[in-house]
């Protein structure tokens, strides 16, 4: 090896000894930090949807699809609805980190310990609509008219209200309670959305509620068929004060057809809107990525909303988680813009954690220099000690011993290698031993 570089090679060593306790520190604490912040989130996640081809299933489709560019897999575990979502969001040992949860889905309302203790909104991202579909003819029949326009003239019909485990039956039953109306009154039935049309098309039930969004092929359907009719909620305004989880929307005219004129009026419905629900142990970097996947899947217009209405942090029936309220606040963290997101998100979460580091380990980087300085100038001072003690023994012992000591002490001497900037005192010291030579052979 050639001696300039190996000089150099050694003069390498030396500092990174010297400031090899200084980095040490430094990736101590780091380390220490990345393990109490865990500022990587898990890159597996569990979402609640709903039942097959229904809304919620299509939708977290698209979460999914949308996270997996960013490293997320998504799970996706089906629901009867809203309730069963619920129910395993509380239930810490199903695995279910997110769900889709319709406003009024609340079953468990009333309970003396809030079961919701524990969860967190990401925000709302849809409405989803309260859709009561009745047979004109039971109309006739049962009310005295083709139409009705309040849920008071259901006494006495037959009136199927959604599955059990989805978010329908409760919401209905506290929409009957608010018009004060005895469930007992109405021949109420729970079957799932299917069988329920059918049996509506057929006659074997007067009316049926759906709350789905309103691309749903159901809603579609019973939309445009002769002989069924939609509830216009003419009190919406007045739901809506009632329950905050609740907004007035407008079916406009002809919307589902215009060449049909379909619907041929203005409809006045009650829409809960659907939000997206978690635990607030999700990692924060989780809740961004959700809340932006809310941004692509359902921000642009329909039916009932313009481009940009959702998702926000209105109408929730659970507190906004903190990382929602920054998204919503502040747009896409602006490193994410430029960076993909493992890194950003990373710089943007040890930033704060770095500068502490940084304003810990630089005053103590200045111990480095001078540590650096004394390992250097330690190879040539070592050999002072031991040619003073030569030195000092004149008289004592013989000359041609003295002589060889000296001569040992020149051979290791060579082998010293320094940097240029301390190559002075190095030659002080084969000086100072020539010097000592001269005594003794004078001596």
């Amino acid at each position: 090896m050639p001696k300039a570089l190996h000089n150099a090679l050694l003069s390498l060593r030396d500092l990174a000894l010297a400031a090899g306790p200084l980095v040490l520190l430094g990736l101590a604490l780091l380390a220490a930090a990345y393990a109490v912040l865990q500022p990587q989130p898990p890159r597996h996640v569990v979402l609640a949807t709903g039942v097959a081809q229904g809304a919620y299933a299509e939708f977290g489709k698209r979460y999914a699809d949308w996270l997996a560019q960013h490293g997320i897999s998504v799970e996706l575990r089906p629901t009867q609805g809203a309730a069963d979502n619920l129910a395993l969001l509380r239930d810490r040992r199903s695995g279910v980190d997110l769900a889709f949860v319709q406003g009024g889905a609340d079953v468990a309302r009333g309970v003396g310990e809030d079961p919701d203790a524990g969860l967190v909104s990401l925000g709302s991202v849809f409405y989803e609509p309260v859709w009561l579909f009745y047979r004109e003819s039971s109309a006739q029949r049962l009310a005295r008219g083709a139409t009705i326009s309040s849920l008071t003239q259901l006494a006495g019909w037959k009136l199927n209200i959604g599955a059990p485990g989805s978010g329908v039956p409760p919401l209905v039953l506290r929409l009957l309670e608010a018009n004060r109306i005895e469930p007992a009154s109405i021949a109420l039935s729970q079957q799932p959305t299917t069988p329920a049309v059918v049996d509506l098309l057929e006659d074997r039930i007067d009316a049926m509620v759906l709350v789905s969004a309103p691309e749903a092929s159901m809603v579609q359907m019973l939309l445009q068929t002769p002989g069924i009719r939609l509830l216009d909620f003419a009190q919406a305004e007045a739901y809506a004060r009632r329950f905050a989880f609740m907004s007035p929307v407008l079916l406009p005219r002809g919307v589902v057809d215009l060449a049909r004129d379909l619907p041929p009026t203005d409809v006045r419905l009650l829409a809960p809107t659907a939000t997206l629900v978690a635990h607030d142990t999700l990692h924060p970097a989780l809740v961004q990525l959700f809340v932006q996947a809310a941004q692509q899947v359902h921000g642009g217009a329909g039916w009932f909303q313009r481009k940009g209405d959702f998702p926000n942090a209105a109408n929730s029936e659970r507190p906004i988680a903190a990382e929602a309220q920054r998204v919503y606040r502040n747009g896409v963290p602006w490193l994410q813009r430029y960076l993909p997101f493992w890194v950003a998100n990373l710089a943007d979460r040890m930033w704060v954690v770095l500068l502490a580091i940084a304003a810990v380990l630089i005053p103590l980087s200045r111990v480095v220099p001078p540590l650096y300085q004394f390992r250097i100038r330690s190879r040539v001072f070592r050999w002072y000690g031991q040619l003073r003690a030569v030195e000092q023994a004149q008289g004592r012992r013989g000359r041609a011993e003295l002589l060889a000591e000296l001569d040992e002490i020149e051979r290791h001497v060579d082998r010293v290698t320094v940097p240029l900037s301390y190559a002075d005192e190095l030659y002080a010291l084969r000086s100072h031993i020539q010097w000592v030579r001269q005594r003794v052979q004078g001596g």
